[in-house]
């Protein structure tokens, strides 16, 4: 055998004590009254009702999925309201694989993954091993130091670093695998991520992870437009303030909202990010911002920018901003200012001079250097 997992030469370390955690298996950090922080007793009658929903959506994909094609096709919009509601946790695994088009990526890659963990090597290793224990570090199921949790997000991570080496691995992307492992096996978990970073359904996600996170900077302008056309005077404010999106908003696009919000939060944008793509990011961060628009045009630089790192609680409830978040028609924008983004940064044509590189050179090395520092002081507050 060629080269054996890292992972697998380290011994596992000692299991952390029991602590409460929630009904998604974070420890809880505050006994108060949270949402999702205690598990509520629920009446007889909204057991009923989950399980009225659970029974239908398990008619809708049939077992083990094999309906949900021909269902999706015959009843789109059914299809999107429901998954907008939330898709039932107890299916969250399976309906993820069957909307994003990961499920057949793995059945038309048998041993694929095999192969990447055990025989590949990476570049990336020691650079994955040092971040695991960043990812969800309150979560009982990545706890343990080199546990069956961080073992899995190791393997998936060192697979696609391997499988892409293009993008190889960038901080950030554990926070999506380790999303998707808490769900699903490591092989399906993997082949989720690739089926967002090359686009099996929607556009690729992998320009948000390349050299220059050039993705990244579209969104960023992107956004910061819609700031400007749907929230004319807290866009202004911020350019008042000199506050702009990378300061702010590139975890949004990076990590899917998947870094620092509640996770029941998080969920409900996952179930629609994966079935309707990236535009569902511009819209829940318009929304964010709208609901607390009358607060943030009153705050100087310092304090707004801890408000925008740091939103209220009542700003993450899902059946609050969803329905703020669906009121914004940004689709043609978004083509509209793609196209802006392209022709300033003149891609795709012979002004794009070598001044203009080594301005988009700067812009993302000093976009990354922001991201790396927003990473480094959540993980350090997460210590």
């Amino acid at each position: 055998m060629e080269k054996k997992r890292i992972a697998d030469d380290l011994e596992p370390g000692p299991t952390p004590s029991p602590r409460p955690v929630d009904r998604f298996g974070f420890i809880k950090q505050d006994q108060t009254n949270s949402p999702e922080g205690i598990t509520k007793s629920r009446s007889t009658h909204e057991r009923e009702r989950e399980e009225r929903r659970i029974r239908k959506w398990r008619k809708m994909i049939g077992v083990g999925g094999n309906d949900w094609s021909h269902y999706e096709k015959r009843n789109p919009h059914v299809v999107k309201r429901r998954i907008r509601k939330g898709i039932p946790d107890c299916l969250r695994g399976l309906v993820w694989q069957l909307i994003s088009g990961s499920r057949e990526l793995l059945l038309l890659n048998p041993g694929v993954y095999e192969q990447l963990v055990i025989y590949e090597s990476s570049a990336s290793e020691l650079e994955i091993i040092r971040d695991i224990s960043r990812t969800f570090p309150s979560h009982v199921f990545f706890q343990q130091r080199h546990g069956p949790g961080q073992r899995s997000l190791y393997n998936v991570l060192k697979a696609y670093s391997v499988y892409d080496r293009e993008v190889g691995y960038v901080q950030g992307m554990g926070f999506l695998a380790g999303l998707l492992l808490l769900y699903m096996s490591e092989e399906d978990a993997f082949w989720l991520l690739v089926a967002l970073l090359k686009g099996a359904v929607h556009a690729p996600m992998e320009g948000l992870y390349q050299a220059g996170l050039p993705l990244v900077q579209q969104y960023l302008f992107q956004f910061e437009q819609l700031v400007k056309e749907f929230l004319p005077k807290l866009g202004q404010h911020f350019s008042d303030e000199m506050i702009n999106p990378s300061m702010y908003a590139s975890q949004w696009f990076i990590t899917v909202f998947s870094y620092s919000f509640p996770f029941h939060f998080t969920l409900r944008i996952w179930d629609i990010f994966l079935y309707e793509g990236i535009k569902v990011v511009f819209k829940v961060g318009l929304a964010l911002l709208r609901f607390c628009h009358d607060d943030l045009v009153k705050l100087p630089f310092e304090k707004l920018l801890h408000s925008l790192r740091n939103f209220p609680e009542d700003a993450t409830d899902p059946d609050t901003i969803l329905p703020i978040a669906f009121s914004f028609k940004v689709t043609k924008r978004l083509e509209e200012f793609e196209k802006a983004y392209k022709k300033k940064n003149g891609e795709g044509s012979h002004l794009g001079s070598s001044s203009t590189k080594r301005l988009q050179s700067m812009k993302s090395k000093s976009l990354s250097r922001i991201n790396s520092q927003v990473f480094k002081s959540k993980f350090e507050k997460d210590k």
